[in-house]
């Protein structure tokens, strides 16, 4: 559980970690209290795929991309 201490922050290059009271994060909240249940934990680093430069701050990636299947974990 999160308590807020900000050590994941500088690991996200996409600045993707948000304070939960930002606006308009309930779709990921509820996306995040769903499949953090149910995916595998991931424990160990591993390099981002090799185009994620080029996504970042795409519009409409979610709807391209996610899927619910998880990944393959560590």
């Amino acid at each position: 559980e999160c308590i807020d201490c900000g050590v994941c922050e500088p690991e996200c290059p996409a600045e993707a970690i948000l304070p939960d009271t930002e606006d308009n994060l309930e779709k990921w909240l509820e996306l995040n209290t769903k499949f953090s249940a149910e995916w595998p934990n991931i424990t160990q680093s591993k390099e981002p795929p090799a185009d994620a430069d080029e996504h970042k701050g795409e519009e409409g990636k979610f709807e391209k991309f996610f899927s619910p299947e998880p990944g393959e974990g560590d």
